[in-house]
């Protein structure tokens, strides 16, 4: 054994240029790999979308409700669970209702991973239209939003109905087969370094929208998450938008700003308020001349009135 390895690690070191066309058939084999597993999913769901039909098909021949995602016939009459078992019609502008009611969830769904930053952080491939799952999940969602009436009171005709439940059918299973996709590979298309910048930037962020931090120390934790995702991930303008207000630290009532407004309006109210105390001093009159100067009453008896004594003049 030893021999056979000698030999071929002597035969390597003589043709070593092999190596190159060795690396070439290696990745050949790998983008062949990533086009079965596009296909694979493809096919996926492809199955996904055939049990849904399957699924809504026998719900309906059972005569229960179908759920507004699944792709049985809206306009097909269901059996009503009553005493004479009347067959109902479900009307247009219900059917209408309960697949926006869909359309909208799953666009509230998707919304989270495009206007949260620490989502976008922890599952990229959401936002990423390179991703051949993403990238059909947005077509779906396209073409559904493009088929979407106006409003519940709409009218369309039977195929136009058909067309739009369809469309939201394959916007929610493209959506579902998109995010399981998405949690599956995370950041494993990220290098080393690339994953550590991934790692600092959500360490960041936690310090960015702690309330419990400075305003100082939120901003520089915000500026250091941008420049980190710079040049890994593409954050769109909503998100920024969304990160920078959750930012933003509220201002208290007692601010000091608002003490700097106050302080002026205080002086104001004191110089107003200084002429209040002025009647009590009024009393306070010059006392320099002697208690002499002026007339003494002297003292009577009983309740006759004194009399006035004059002093007399010094000589």
């Amino acid at each position: 054994m030893e021999e056979v390895l000698g030999s071929f690690f002597a035969w390597i070191g003589s043709n070593w240029w092999v190596v190159f066309p060795a690396m070439g058939v290696i990745g050949w084999v790998g983008s062949a790999w990533e086009r079965g597993a596009r296909l694979r999913h493809k096919r996926r769901l492809e199955m996904i979308h055939a049990k849904a039909e399957l699924k809504s098909a026998q719900a309906a021949a059972r005569g229960k409700a179908v759920p507004a995602a699944s792709l049985p016939s809206f306009t097909a009459p269901t059996a009503t669970v009553g005493a004479a078992d009347a067959p109902a019609r479900e009307t247009q502008a219900t059917q209408l209702e309960r697949l926006f009611a869909t359309h909208d969830a799953v666009t509230a769904r998707w919304l989270e991973y495009e206007l949260d930053v620490a989502k976008i952080i922890a599952f990229p491939a959401m936002s990423d239209g390179r991703q051949p799952l993403t990238a059909a999940f947005l077509r779906a969602k396209r073409v559904a939003d493009g088929l979407r009436p106006a409003s519940a009171k709409a009218k369309l005709t039977k195929e136009q109905l058909t067309e739009y439940r369809n469309a939201v059918a394959d916007f929610e299973v493209a959506f579902d087969v998109a995010e399981r996709d998405a949690r599956r590979l995370r950041d494993s298309g990220f290098s080393e370094v690339e994953r550590k910048r991934l790692d600092t930037a959500k360490k960041l962020l936690t310090v960015a929208i702690d309330e419990a931090a400075t305003p100082a120390e939120r901003q520089l934790a915000y500026r250091r998450v941008r420049e980190e995702l710079d040049g890994l991930i593409s954050i769109s303008d909503e998100a920024v938008e969304v990160l920078e207000n959750k930012v933003m630290l509220e201002l208290g009532p007692t601010t000091a700003a608002q003490q700097t407004d106050a302080a002026p309006a205080a002086h104001p109210s004191a110089s107003a308020a200084a002429p209040e105390p002025e009647p009590l001093r009024a009393p306070a009159r010059p006392s320099t001349t002697p208690p002499a100067q002026w007339p003494v009453p002297s003292r009577g008896n009983g309740d006759a009135p004194g009399r006035v004594i004059h002093p007399k003049p010094q000589r």
